[in-house]
């Protein structure tokens, strides 16, 4: 933690009758109940708080009692007057306190001061501190999904993150969206994005992936950029986005807060936290399909994506039904996987590395890939030189994963990439080549356990900024689509030798899963955009941080 500067306010300060030395530096707020007593006790608690200024969400000044809650009794009387005029000549703070599982709090504490001019004068000197805080988000543009997860958002929203933004003095245009990609449609042409601080969306993954793709797109509109050249460097979003969970499935936030909670996102956003984050560009043959920020998987994810949504009726459990489904048909798929290694950067998959708040590796390849990205932009010609740098896998695989997170779920807790991070500019290129049932089934329970998930023979993974796949049989767009009608035809058995690969209908091509979304195409070209993203939020916080901001007085 911060040490705290030069003191700005220290006053005796009452909080339940208990006097406190209260101080205030620019960088903390700290109460220590005062000692009367001079015999030294070593095992007495510790009864000294702090909370970081930046973490203060606002202080009031409170307000005189109504007179008519007084009792009629007279000693009670005199106690409630006495009350009251301590109430008016209070204030009080409310802050984030740290739960577990990475949850916050806002809890308050009210102190009371011996005059009306010091109380003042100490909720001035609270009030000027915060208003120096740069960082805090003033307007908030909102999208409400009504329809997602268990249908809660407008509830959510209103009861548990509204009241919290209210009291934070922050102002929001909230909307409520009417059909699928209203919040993607209106961020790329009517939305002021000038007025705004931030985007807030409140639902799940999909609807962070509609404001992701209306933003990004508006970005490289008013910046002069061609999205639908993969060659193009995508230029950063000034706006951060924030993300109220109420989907079914939250992956981002608990990629980068720790949790699934709203009201703990709500509070990143309201102190101003900002987090980088990596997002893929997807094309193919110079034009754009999609952004992706998790898992572009190809193969067993795309067939359980594919299969999944046909039987939507089931519920969540369609997914199970469809994972199990998949695994027992076993299909294999023949292709071609070109990458451009990540050179000159900090970690590999395999070190067994935490993305987590602050991360040094992050930092350090953000700026490298950076440096050499605007070496890029002013030297066309090395995309030449980088052709030797490629490589190229070729052969029958299982599953084509590329991970730009960890992806960690409860189900997963290690996530498909226990060391892949936010905001480093690569993607975890995983390859699981055809194997038997048994070792694949090896290799999808390594994701629920602690062991190694790469250490086995038919399993590779390379760090990588850039990649494409190219399936059998497509050389070129006419081939693609003959292969596609010829699959066509064989819809017609479906039904009855689609679970039967010995019938010799196996398929060809599997399917692009994109962040839960299917592509059209099967060949791509992805490329990671370092940073292109800030969210309010600041990474997965270890839990000693949570120790130490929970008992400050260590300092």
């Amino acid at each position: 933690m911060e040490r705290p500067g030069r003191l700005l306010l220290l006053s005796e300060l009452r909080v339940r009758n208990t006097a406190y030395e209260v101080s205030l530096s620019r960088s903390l707020l700290t109460w220590k109940r005062r000692v009367s007593s001079p015999v030294y006790h070593p095992f007495r608690p510790s009864v000294c708080h702090s909370v970081s200024v930046t973490e203060i969400i606002c202080v009031t000044e409170e307000e005189e009692e109504n007179s008519s809650k007084q009792r009629d009794d007279g000693s009670w009387r005199k106690i409630k007057e006495r009350e009251g005029k301590d109430c008016r000549q209070a204030f009080t703070v409310f802050y984030v306190e740290r739960g577990r599982n990475h949850r916050w709090r806002c809890v308050e504490i009210t102190f009371r001061c011996p005059d009306r001019a010091m109380c003042q004068h100490w909720v001035s000197g609270i009030r000027d501190q915060l208003a120096a805080i740069s960082s805090r988000p003033k307007q908030l543009l909102v999208y409400i999904n009504p329809y997602g997860g268990k249908r809660q958002g407008k509830r959510i929203y209103e009861q548990k993150v509204a009241p919290l933004f209210a009291q934070a003095g922050i102002s929001t245009h909230v909307i409520v969206t009417e059909y699928a990609n209203h919040a993607r449609d209106h961020l790329r042409t009517e939305a002021e994005l000038k007025r705004f601080d931030g985007v807030v969306c409140v639902g799940g993954d999909g609807m962070f992936s509609e404001i992701i793709h209306g933003l990004i797109w508006r970005t490289q509109m008013d910046g002069g950029v061609d999205p639908n050249s993969p060659e193009e460097t995508l230029l950063p979003c000034s706006l951060r986005i924030g993300i109220i969970p109420a989907g079914s499935t939250d992956c981002i936030c608990f990629a980068t807060v720790g949790t699934n909670d709203p009201v703990t996102s709500a509070l990143h956003i309201i102190v101003g936290d900002s987090q980088p984050m990596d997002v893929c560009s997807v094309h193919h043959n110079n034009a754009f399909l999609r952004y992706s920020v998790s898992l572009l998987g190809y193969g067993f994810y795309g067939d359980v994506l594919t299969d999944s949504e046909r039987k939507r009726w089931m519920g969540p459990a369609r997914y199970d039904f469809s994972g199990l489904k998949m695994f027992l048909t076993h299909h294999y798929y023949e292709g071609t996987v070109s990458y451009l290694p990540a050179k000159g950067i900090m970690g590999t998959p395999r070190d067994g590395g935490r993305c987590r708040s602050g991360c040094v590796v992050c930092q350090h390849n953000g700026q490298i890939l950076t440096e050499k990205a605007d070496r890029y932009e002013m030297d066309k010609a090395s995309e030449n030189e980088s052709e030797d740098e490629w490589r190229t896998i070729r052969g029958k695989f299982l599953a084509i994963n590329a991970a730009s997170m960890s992806c960690a779920c409860p189900r997963s807790p290690k996530g498909l990439s226990p060391s892949a991070h936010l905001a480093d500019g690569t993607t975890d290129l995983i390859l699981v080549r055809k194997c038997s049932r048994f070792n694949f089934l090896r290799h999808l329970i390594r994701h629920t356990s602690k062991d190694d998930q790469f250490d086995l023979g038919f399993v590779e993974v390379h760090r990588v900024c850039r990649f494409r796949f190219m399936p059998r049989h497509c050389q070129s767009d006419s081939d693609l689509e003959l292969d596609l009608q010829e699959n066509s035809k064989r819809q017609i058995f479906s039904q009855i030798c689609r679970d039967h690969p010995a019938c010799g209908c196996t398929p060809i091509y599997s399917s692009w899963n994109c962040d839960g979304e299917i592509l059209n195409h099967t060949a791509i070209d992805v490329r990671v955009h370092c940073q292109l993203i800030k969210l309010f939020a600041r990474g997965i916080e270890e839990m000693a941080v949570f120790e130490e901001i929970t008992n400050p007085c260590a300092i």
